[in-house]
């Protein structure tokens, strides 16, 4: 695992810092917004306005690494995404924080395409889950360390826009200073949705459905805990334990990807997801305060892994040169059901009250979990997955014209296997 880690080294570092940073904003802003008297409707336009930019950055960020690379994008999009928290802190009006939001939303979608396709292409796929799992055990732990950071000073005051601005330029030394080689630059990176279900329409369903159930648990579960307890302690350790339970389980679920199949890990951790929201919806308001924490943790465990998973998966079946396409288009999937879910789980809550939240993230799971096991069914005699090890590849000779029929061969069978 040390090996498979070393070459990304400086990357997750990097990241670590960076997101941090994001983390502290996405507290942050909306704090502030409602101190400086912004009505909710235009704090739910910032949040919307945010999806929009990552939309955008995920359809062009793969044009931008074609053309400059990997580090300068990175480097690029880091600066860029630093001085959007000053702004901030200097325009303190609805419209200003709306458009620098969608900044934000470009810059972290195109920094996420940059970070994803750089980890696949260093990646195998015997170590792919593990690998990608660190790097979300990372993000996930860094974004609740930034969002704990808001207790350092007065929301109301410079100081945190100007920390928040920091930590993001910070994340760019890492990377611009390490000596390791960055990824060859892409030549394909047109956005294909058609090519990305035709290499794994698993991974792609995945990765929709994860945007649907996590999207809606970012934007609801403070509703959530507040129509279920007075306590007002309760969301901030809601929101906590579901994040320390995601941390903990993506290495051992990513590890367990790479032993047992992809789409195994992911089918069962959505029906133990289908588990957990049956939990939730039984308990309605009577949840106490130490079960709502251990079921959050717990229900944080089984979905938040299942993006990372999801896109080992469909690179597996990638070509190496597309490796930006796949990551553009998977975190598209995710940034559509992101937008969608807070709607749809919205709809769920005004007819089942606050646990509509948990009946619409059940609910996404089972679809999810139906669609995985008919799939699985149907091709239940394909090998799962063609997790061969480097080493091994290197010390089986061919000669050209017997490694294009195997690939041949082998597209043939894995078009039904994915």
């Amino acid at each position: 695992m040390k090996d498979a880690l070393r070459p990304v080294a400086a990357l997750l570092i990097g990241v670590a810092i960076l997101l941090t940073g994001q983390g502290l904003q996405g507290t942050l802003l909306p704090v502030r917004a409602s101190l400086e008297g912004f009505s909710t409707v235009a704090i739910g336009v910032m949040g919307g306005a945010y999806f929009l930019g990552f939309t955008l950055g995920c359809l062009t960020g793969g044009e931008l690494v074609r053309r400059v690379g990997h580090v300068r994008v990175f480097l690029a999009m880091t600066a860029l995404g630093s001085s959007a928290p000053l702004i901030h802190g200097l325009i303190p009006h609805p419209v200003a924080w709306v458009l620098l939001r969608l900044l934000a939303g470009f810059c972290f979608a195109v920094l996420y395409v940059v970070i994803e396709s750089w980890l696949n292409e260093r990646a195998a796929n015997e170590n792919r889950g593990a690998v990608f799992s660190t790097y979300v055990m990372i993000s996930l732990s860094v974004l609740a360390a930034g969002q704990m950071m808001t207790l350092l000073y007065d929301p109301s005051g410079w100081e945190l826009f100007v920390i928040a601005s920091v930590l993001v330029s910070l994340g760019a030394i890492p990377v611009a200073l390490s000596t390791s080689p960055p990824p060859v630059q892409p030549t394909n990176v047109q956005l294909n949705i058609r090519r990305l279900f035709a290499i794994s329409p698993s991974a792609a369903i995945g990765c929709l459905a994860t945007g649907l159930a996590n999207g809606a648990f970012w934007s609801l579960a403070p509703v959530f805990t507040g129509a279920v307890s007075d306590d007002l302690s309760l969301a901030a350790w809601f929101m906590t334990s579901a994040v320390i339970g995601g941390a903990l389980a993506q290495w051992p679920l990513g590890y367990a990807s790479d032993k047992f199949g992809r789409r195994k890990v992911i089918l069962v951790a959505a029906l133990l997801g289908i588990g957990i929201a049956t939990a939730f919806v039984s308990s309605g308001s009577d949840v106490s305060f130490v079960n709502a924490n251990l079921l959050a943790a717990g229900w944080g465990a089984v979905a938040f892994p299942l993006y990372a998973i999801s896109v080992a998966h469909a690179n597996d079946y990638a070509e190496t040169d597309e490796y930006v396409v796949v990551s553009s288009g998977l975190l598209l999937m995710y940034g559509v059901g992101a937008i969608l879910g807070p709607f749809a789980a919205s709809l769920f809550m005004a007819v089942y009250g606050a646990v509509g939240l948990y009946a619409f993230t059940g609910a996404t799971h089972l679809i999810l979990s139906i669609y995985l096991a008919i799939r699985m069914l149907r091709h239940s005699s394909a090998p799962v997955e063609n997790h061969v090890s480097f080493g091994d590849a290197l010390a089986t000779a061919h000669t050209a014209s017997q490694v294009y029929e195997e690939e041949f061969q082998q597209s043939a069978d894995e078009s039904d296997d994915q």
